[in-house]
């Protein structure tokens, strides 16, 4: 990777290790979890919910969370040309390796670039064609109340708000113990949540209302960028 950097225009935007980011022992953890934003780095480090939402999953020592963006023309170049899978900022591991891989959806225009990020991870595009033994894909944000146009692409959509959701996810994948289709049936059941493949169509999914933002979670301290 450090080669590879050598050779693209912003660097800073993969080499991670900024201030206030998470690193943790992924033999002692039992979930990984990378946290997608399907746009460039100087976008996605501008979003304050994916800086919560990492900030919430991090706290778990259980869990960690690590974060990946889409790469710019010339690294996705590179990493093509050199069968760079897409990795995490914190351990350079690649994605294909994580427990759940999770996009968050902001506006329509990013949806390609998910489907990129999938093939850059080195997974099939479709959720069918993705076996047990390949992490679940889950979406999240704003667009996700329209999640129809995504639905052959993603395991599973969290409807509306994903600071209680989340903690539930990783809660009910470690009590299935890894098993991704237990797990999403069960996901299937939560209120907020909808499993395109086998989701019961008599069974109503509600957005998810963080309902006192008073009390909301919030970071006492956020990542520091290396670069604009």
């Amino acid at each position: 990777l450090e080669r590879l950097l050598l050779r693209v225009k912003n660097p800073a935007c993969y080499s991670g290790g900024e201030l206030n980011s998470v690193v943790k022992n992924k033999e002692t953890v039992k979930t990984r979890f990378a946290f997608c934003f399907p746009d460039l780095y100087d976008v996605a480090m501008s979003h304050l919910g994916i800086k919560i939402l990492y900030d919430i999953l991090n706290q778990r020592n259980d869990v960690w969370c690590e974060r990946v963006c889409a790469p710019a023309p010339d690294m996705e170049a590179l990493m093509r040309e050199k069968e760079l899978p897409l990795f995490g900022l914190e351990s350079r591991d690649p994605i294909k390796d994580f427990d759940f891989i999770a996009f968050t959806l902001q506006y329509e225009l990013s949806y390609t670039n998910v489907l990129n990020m999938l093939d850059l991870a080195g997974l099939p595009v479709l959720a069918a064609e993705r076996t047990d033994d390949m992490p679940v894909v889950i979406a999240g944000g704003p667009c996700t109340v329209n999640p129809e146009p995504l639905a052959d692409f993603i395991d599973l959509f969290n409807i509306g708000e994903g600071e209680e959701t989340l903690l539930q996810l990783v809660d009910l994948w470690q009590e299935c113990g890894g098993n991704k289709k237990l797990f999403l049936e069960k996901a299937d059941r939560l209120e907020s949540c909808y499993v395109p493949a086998i989701h019961d169509r008599s069974k109503k999914v509600r957005r998810r209302i963080i309902k006192d933002l008073d009390k909301a979670p919030y970071p006492e301290k956020l990542i520091v960028p290396n670069t604009k």
